[in-house]
């Protein structure tokens, strides 16, 4: 019943300034109970405020209050624009708190309107121009997109996906990385680093699909189409990078739910490491995610591990700490395979110290007593392959007047710094008890 009425009612205002107040007739159906009825009232004011924008009928620079504004010494015209604008605010108000509506699509037309006057509004500036040649993108305007994509309450992925699209803007990417930025560190700051799992979760679905540029002039498509872009900072890869490295240093230096730590981790080294002007920051974050514990402090080593390899970073702590993540759960949690993966990887270099490799070999040894025997075909190669790489770390294998047992082993399994476990005065005499164990087992439930 809504849409003949509303269609007279945009006719009327856009044939007639004296028809300016049925404007309401539109914008109060914004906060109707049917569905129907709102998403007819959202379109109704996206052909509106769009006809409005191109002619250029909004006012444009500082808005006065409108009470100001009609006791002040304003022409009609003025007073005119200025009371539409002060209407066109009202609509972009109401479109936002729709972005948490009930109706995911009543969220989705409210968010297109929205970014159909972003796009607008970087065609037909409402902002005055800070110098001659200046360009003006409505920041305030997407700000106020961004925060309704990440409301704090409740999961919005769904119309973070939609939103997706408006990525590919380079303007807008780099604006949204702003904006996210701003966002964090007003939310955050009043919680006292406490976790705020939907906020956090919201904010992680909006940045980590981000598809940064690797060269500049790879930064092609803007939604502001002006001419002199060469003096625009926003058309400088450096500064978005600037963007991008702030976003996530000011995301990741606040208390992440422990679902995200994994989730950030996993893209780190692909998605965020290759973007940074300084990788090596992350380090405050890797530090922290290590003590959650778990495949978490596996993958944070890797972070540190890329940052020592790739980024020069100095980090003596680093083995120590992979090796106070081996215990007997190591063979038993479902991340065990990408466990000795990882492992593997950071125990490759041939440069290393034998007493820290026989470190490794030995307490893996001693573990493998009480694992199942499925982990022994795994970890059985994975100590040959330190010993190819490692010959000095053979004498554990050939000291035949070595420890037989636990009692006369002088290996300290309980010493946290590999240098002091003396691994290298003993023998492997835990692989031949697992070995002949593997061995029984293998004769007892062969077919």
């Amino acid at each position: 019943m809504a849409r003949p009425a509303l269609a007279a009612s945009l006719e009327a205002v856009l044939g007639d300034r004296g028809n300016a107040n049925r404007v309401f007739e539109i914008l109060e159906l914004l906060a109707a109970k049917e569905e129907q009825d709102v998403l007819c009232a959202a379109r109704t004011c996206r052909r509106l405020f769009a006809a409005l924008l191109r002619r250029g009928e909004l006012f444009a620079g500082s808005l006065p209050a409108e009470e100001d504004a009609l006791r002040g010494n304003y022409s009609a015209e003025e007073k005119y624009k200025i009371w539409m604008r002060h209407r066109y605010n009202d609509c972009v108000e109401c479109l936002s708190e729709l972005l948490g509506h009930d109706s995911f699509q009543v969220k989705e037309s409210s968010l297109c309107t929205l970014m159909k006057f972003v796009e607008l509004e970087a065609e037909c500036p409402l902002v005055a121009e800070q110098w001659k040649g200046s360009i003006a993108f409505p920041r305030d305007l997407l700000k106020v997109v961004v925060n309704g994509l990440i409301p704090i309450h409740e999961d919005a992925s769904l119309l973070i996906s939609r939103f997706q699209e408006y990525m590919e803007y380079d303007d807008v990417r780099y604006f949204v990385m702003k904006a996210v930025t701003e966002s964090i560190g007003q939310v955050m700051q009043k919680i006292k680093e406490r976790p705020l799992p939907f906020y956090q979760q919201n904010v992680f679905s909006l940045i980590s699909p981000i598809n940064m540029p690797n060269k500049e002039r790879d930064m092609v498509k803007f939604m502001v189409k002006q001419d002199n872009r060469e003096e625009w900072k926003v058309s400088k890869l450096q500064a978005h990078k600037q963007a991008f490295e702030r976003m996530w240093l000011t995301f990741l230096k606040h208390q992440l739910p422990s679902g995200l730590y994994k989730k950030v981790l996993v893209i780190l080294h692909d998605s965020i490491l290759p973007y940074m002007n300084e990788p090596t920051l992350m380090i405050d974050f890797l530090t922290v995610a290590y003590g959650v514990g778990g495949a978490i402090s596996l993958l944070a080593l890797n972070g540190l591990f890329i940052l020592i390899h790739q980024h020069n970073l100095e980090y003596p702590d680093f083995y120590k700490k992979l090796y106070s993540l081996l215990d007997p759960s190591i063979y038993h949690v479902k991340y065990r395979a990408r466990f000795f993966h990882l492992a593997d990887l950071f125990l490759s270099s041939s440069h290393l110290p034998a007493y820290l490799v026989a470190a490794f070999i030995k307490r893996l040894s001693r573990l493998a007593l009480t694992a199942p025997p499925e982990a022994l075909l795994m970890v059985i190669p994975f100590i040959c392959n330190l010993f190819r790489r490692h010959p000095a770390c053979k004498v554990l294998m050939h000291r035949p007047n070595g420890p037989q047992d636990l009692s006369e082993d002088p290996y300290i399994m309980e010493q946290e710094e590999p240098s002091e476990s003396r691994a290298l005065e003993s023998s492997l005499w835990e692989l031949q008890v697992c070995h002949l164990t593997t061995l029984l087992l293998h004769i007892i439930f062969r077919p």
